[in-house]
């Protein structure tokens, strides 16, 4: 494919390590989802996080929420190509003993972790073992005190709260951490991401939460964490989508690759179609990208359904297939 396009470049962050897979410095933006099965039901569970795997997640999290959850961390970790991270609420007991059980990476909000007291244990065994943390920030789990000064979850007080926990970690010595500040807010979204920018190097996670359904879902995603990977921030991503997780891959992987930040795989360029096709081209663009999903090579394809803009995009392409009557 030719380079001639612009290229987005990416904010400057400090490296953290997640098991192998670097998030943030120079590594590429990776992406994450999270199964959705009970984590206890291990077999269930690994069947998930193959299929995840083999669509191309490379960071896979899992619920903790009790000891049933907690008990099958080291089962899951120990047949899984790609980190573990265990997501942690309320429970900072379950937190501390995850982290005995092989998990890559804990997931925690520390509005409803219990208090400083208990995320600074959190914090001091996550410093021991050289565990990464993910300091999740979200619109609706703000402390109370931030929504009084505020009046709601705006960005200013979302990024108030994560900047509260990233200097009082800090304080303790620990620095391997990444930063949420999601909302199902999509210009809520944006704008804390942007703002936190501005006030720390570590990198970012970034997504919509809670975003829904396949259309709305991706389409929120789409436009939030566009939005925010245009201006360069975002170190890995996860799309939100009450869907089978193996779609939020597909969709992060298409999201990147759509943004320049993907260059294995092959990247689709096709018409909406309009009176002057004359072929199923919806059929043959369905069958040209089933047919190349798991490509790695780096490749643009422009399927077209006439002449007036098929050449040119043909031309643009590693390959063009441009239909006419009768003809291609």
């Amino acid at each position: 494919m030719s380079d001639q396009f612009y290229e987005i470049k990416r904010r400057k962050t400090r490296p953290v390590m997640v098991g192998k897979v670097q998030v943030g410095g120079d590594a590429p933006i990776s992406i994450q989802s999270m199964t959705n099965t009970l984590t206890y039901e291990v077999d269930e569970t690994l069947d998930q996080i193959k299929r995840l795997e083999d669509a191309g997640c490379e960071i896979i999290r899992v619920t903790v929420e009790n000891q049933k959850s907690l008990k099958a961390v080291s089962k899951l970790k120990a047949k899984m190509r790609t980190p573990l991270v265990a997501d942690i609420h309320f429970a900072y007991q379950i937190a501390l003993d995850a982290i005995d059980e092989g998990a890559d990476k804990i997931r925690i909000n520390p509005g409803n972790i219990g208090g400083m007291d208990r995320l600074a244990q959190v914090v001091e065994k996550c410093k021991k073992y050289n565990v990464a943390m993910r300091v999740g920030v979200n619109s609706g789990s703000l402390e109370k005190d931030l929504l009084e000064k505020y009046g709601h979850p705006t960005p200013e007080a979302i990024v108030e709260s994560a900047m509260r926990h990233i200097k009082f970690i800090e304080s303790l010595g620990y620095h391997n951490m990444i930063i949420s500040v999601k909302s199902s807010h999509v210009p809520t979204m944006i704008r804390s991401y942007r703002l936190l920018a501005e006030q720390c190097d570590y990198p970012f996670h970034v997504g919509v939460t809670e975003a829904g359904t396949k259309t709305q879902g991706i389409t929120k995603s789409g436009a939030g964490i566009g939005a925010v990977l245009a201006d360069g921030i975002g170190d890995t991503i996860r799309v939100s989508l009450t869907s089978d997780p193996v779609e939020e891959v597909k969709v992060a992987t298409h999201l990147l690759r759509s943004m320049g930040f993907r260059k294995e795989g092959v990247e689709i360029v096709a018409c909406p179609t309009c009176g002057r096709c004359h072929v199923d081209l919806e059929a043959m663009v369905d069958a040209v990208e089933t047919a190349t999903l798991t490509m790695k090579t780096n490749m643009r394809v422009a399927i077209m359904g006439c002449v007036v803009n098929g050449l040119g995009e043909g031309a643009e392409a590693d390959v063009g297939l441009c239909a006419e009557k009768g003809h291609g």
